[in-house]
């Protein structure tokens, strides 16, 4: 008897979850005397338990279906039907919430935060990607993340962007997400779904600013493959570290390379790695290891005191130090009058010392993390220096493991791939000639 009480109890547990969130909606907002009107919704409406974990088993079957299709079938007509789910479902029916990019700021606010719990769905969310990028490299990239699918869908006419200007415009994507961690860890702001530019397209509203730099990106990925993830995505910058250590990584050919060049030319996003001159040719010669890890320190040195510099006056954007300064003013005679929230504030019964205590500490918060955020900056920058005087010989063209997102459009017209081609028994050109 209490085995089909605890049936009956699973089954009806999704139809009460279900009824709250109707009964949310029930009642009509009340009528004001001012002209005030209630503001429009920008947030999807709470969805059940059982809808989250959905959402997170759908996540999960789809990076998996990304890997098979990267992996086993390589095919890039498939990954596009994926990529049109994904920014169907994902996006446009989910509205882009969760989504695995703007979870790490609740994560890091959890990290920092003892008080404030972060959803598992969220850390599933977060996580998920993470573990298929050590197995399988950028899958999540592939055709799963809607804003990824949604630029790669757009794609055109691609336009090559060079190399130098690839890695200069990359470490904008580090410094975002620098920022982002030290806003949503000292309780600032989520900066990421704040300023995020596909999410106005996907909930159908927005602010007017948010929907064209949405518009303008999408129409810039008609032309350069993937701007924002390529150049912004903090979430990326994760991915792309792990993808580096994968256990499988993208292999342009199915059975050899044939060393046609064809490859570069078919990848619109930059991530093909050409053969190198064998070593000891002329100019290869290498910088000692000490001096390079001396340098990455000092960037790392002279980034982190930038950083702590610039944090301090970031910090007025908690609304703590906000409030703590307009209170200051206030007291000081700076400033007439008084806002709603320096009035609530005093209506509070707290004191003006006690509230810039309170900013203080957030203060020192900020330049902590800004020491943090930019040593992190010094070490990208470093790292990339120290990867460009450190080239790795190849004898034949590769996928780089961090810049790929696998998204299968090498393939095909690799002839590499089609075992006629691949036995022609020609000779082919040394690395050194090409």
């Amino acid at each position: 008897m209490r085995r089909w009480l605890n049936v009956v109890r699973v089954a009806w547990a999704p139809l009460l979850l279900t009824s709250v969130a109707w009964a949310m909606e029930r009642f009509p907002p009340p009528d004001f005397e001012t002209a005030y009107r209630l503001p429009k919704t920008q947030v999807p409406l709470p969805r059940t338990l059982l809808q989250e974990y959905l959402d997170v088993a759908l996540l999960a079957l789809a990076l998996s279906l990304a890997a098979y299709l990267v992996y086993k079938r390589r095919s890039r007509r498939e990954l596009t039907l994926l990529s049109v789910f994904s920014v169907a479902y994902f996006g446009f029916w989910r509205k882009g919430c969760v989504c695995a990019i703007g979870s790490l700021q609740n994560v890091s606010l959890a990290l920092a935060d003892r008080a404030y719990h972060v959803p598992l769905t969220v850390v599933a969310f977060f996580a998920l990607p993470l573990v298929f990028a050590l197995f399988f490299g950028r899958t999540f990239c592939a055709a799963v993340c809607p804003h990824g699918a949604l630029q790669d869908l757009v794609l055109v006419r691609p336009v090559k962007v060079p190399a130098w200007l690839e890695r200069a415009l990359s470490l904008l994507a580090h410094v975002y997400l620098g920022a982002a961690v030290l806003f949503a860890a000292t309780g600032s702001a989520f900066v990421i779904c704040r300023y995020d530019p596909f999410v106005g397209f996907f909930r159908l509203s927005g602010s007017y600013g948010m929907l064209a730099t949405g518009a303008g990106l999408l129409l810039l990925a008609a032309f350069v493959g993937r701007p924002y993830c390529r150049f912004l995505c903090p979430y990326g910058v994760l991915l792309r570290m792990l993808s580096w250590i994968s256990k499988w990584r993208v292999v342009i050919y199915k059975y050899r390379c044939t060393l046609c060049g064809i490859c570069p030319e078919a990848c619109p996003y930059g991530a093909v790695l050409e053969p190198t001159p064998p070593a000891g040719a002329a100019g290869s010669r290498q910088p000692r290891l000490a001096l390079l890890g001396a340098q990455v320190v000092a960037l790392m040195a002279v980034f982190g005191w930038v950083g702590s510099r610039v944090a301090v006056p970031l910090s007025a954007s908690h609304p703590t130090v906000s409030l703590a300064e307009r209170v200051y003013l206030e007291d000081a005679g700076k400033v007439k009058g008084t806002t709603d929230a320096s009035a609530n504030f005093r209506n509070s019964g707290q004191s003006s010392k006690e509230l810039l205590d309170q900013a203080g500490v957030i203060a020192h918060q900020f330049a902590s993390g800004g020491w943090l955020w930019g040593a992190w900056i010094g070490l990208a920058l470093g790292g990339m220096l120290f990867a460009q005087s450190l080239p790795r010989e190849r004898a034949e063209y590769e996928a780089e493991r961090g810049a790929c997102v696998a998204c299968a459009r090498c393939f095909e017209p690799c002839p590499g791939s089609r075992k006629a081609a691949a036995d022609t028994e020609t000779e082919r050109p040394g690395p050194a000639a090409l």
